[in-house]
């Protein structure tokens, strides 16, 4: 939440991440040797989180305002029962579920805008860097298959995963058990030599939880803001940080 609103805005709608500082550690050195999938989330990791900062924080409570003829403020006030309701749940990624809430038609509005989709600098030289020493790459994010489409049109990089899964094809989010199981039964692979790449600190406590052997958090996921600190899993700034 930009710092410019009143301090009762900006508890109403919960910041995608939090607005920290961050001291640069060591580099951080994966044993590329012992792993074989590298299970990257989108939003955040591979694309620049400032588009759904600006979407749910700003785009959203406006157009539901417009919608039901009341003051932004009025429009944040009334959003905010359903956003702490559903934090972390599969509800929290669904546009569908956002539809009926605000009656405001989320895939619209999000093709509306998704000229704002950027990837992150780094991410294609990633990528092709982790192609080039055949690694196998998973797109996994709990994005709605509709956004994840909208997303990918704007960002092709599709033909770089072996894998991509959403979410809501497991019925559980990533922070939660089901969806590491529902993955490891739907795509078979083996955690202890995997790495997860995220920006959500639940979603990496849960793979972790599961077995994954490398855990990394993405602590600059919104390039318009601070880079993050004190968080609990090793962390980088940017992607290729990693590589050697």
């Amino acid at each position: 939440m930009a710092s410019t609103e009143s301090s009762s805005a900006a508890l109403i709608i919960p910041n995608l991440l939090q607005n920290r500082p961050y001291d640069r550690a060591m580099s951080l050195r994966l044993p590329w040797p012992e792993i074989d999938d590298v299970l990257l989330d989108m939003d955040g990791t591979l694309l620049d989180l400032a588009f759904d900062n600006h979407f749910w924080q700003r785009l959203l409570p406006q157009r539901y305002a417009q919608r039901h003829g009341m003051t932004e403020e009025a429009a944040r006030l009334a959003l905010a029962p359903h956003f702490e309701r559903t934090l972390g749940t599969l509800d929290w990624y669904c546009i569908d579920f956002w539809h009926r809430q605000t009656g405001v038609d989320i895939g619209a509005l999000k093709r509306e805008v998704a000229r704002d989709v950027r990837l992150l600098p780094e991410t294609t030289a990633f990528l092709d860097a982790l192609k080039q020493r055949d690694k196998r790459l998973w797109l996994v994010t709990n994005a709605h298959p509709e956004t994840l489409a909208i997303k990918l049109e704007r960002a092709p990089i599709a033909h770089y995963f072996d894998r991509i899964v959403s979410s809501h094809e497991l019925a559980a989010p990533k922070e939660h058990p089901g969806f590491w199981q529902g993955l490891s039964a739907r795509h078979p692979f083996d955690p202890q030599r995997s790495v997860l790449i995220d920006d959500s600190e639940a979603v990496l406590k849960a793979g972790h939880a599961f077995g994954v052997g490398h855990i990394v958090t993405a602590a600059w996921p919104d390039r318009g803001r601070p880079v993050r600190t004190g968080l609990a899993f090793p962390s980088i700034r940017t992607l290729d940080e990693l590589l050697p």
